[in-house]
């Protein structure tokens, strides 16, 4: 049966609410990001107070804090930082921990939530607590984002809700 023009319209959108609903079954792929590498850019810490430790590595950021690298940019009321020497002597960052309103801004992209790990050694950042993921044409919720840093691809998880904006059609 052919469909009318009203429905016409709409299939696009039914088709992506179908697709969405599968996704959401098994947790849902998410992209975060344009995927361009910040890792050799400057980074600038700002907070109202900064307590270190350097025999143990430990550096806590408190109140305001805003890390900023290129595109990149974290904010929370709590970071505690771990670090330590590599295999060449040189000091680097192991883990990164915060905690309180975390918003992570990369692009376009933001992740909103109550807790944010990032661990170096293998480039995943993991949020939890109420996430909220946006991007220009759509919206995430769920209680656990997982993304690969490197890659900027994500799995959300946790009775997860997806708004979107489909895309404009032809309207015939």
């Amino acid at each position: 049966m052919p469909l009318t023009a009203p429905f016409r319209a709409l299939a696009p959108a039914l088709v992506s609410v179908t697709l969405a609903g599968a996704a959401l079954a098994q947790g849902t792929q998410v992209q975060f990001g344009d995927g361009q590498d910040t890792s050799g850019q400057p980074v600038e810490v700002t907070s109202d107070q900064l307590e270190f430790d350097q025999q143990d590595g430990i550096a806590l950021f408190t109140g305001n804090v805003r890390i900023v690298q290129g595109a990149l940019r974290l904010t929370a009321e709590r970071v505690d930082v771990t670090y330590g020497d590599n295999e060449a002597g040189d000091t680097e960052v192991r883990r990164v921990e915060a905690t309180g309103n975390v918003v992570l801004v990369n692009g376009e992209d933001a992740a909103e939530g109550e807790r944010a790990i990032y661990t170096l050694a293998d480039g995943t950042l993991v949020m939890t607590g109420d996430v909220l993921l946006t991007r220009p044409e759509s919206a995430i919720t769920g209680e656990r984002l997982s993304i690969d840093v490197d890659d900027g691809t994500g799995v959300m998880e946790g009775r997860v809700s997806v708004v979107f904006t489909p895309e404009e059609g032809d309207g015939g």
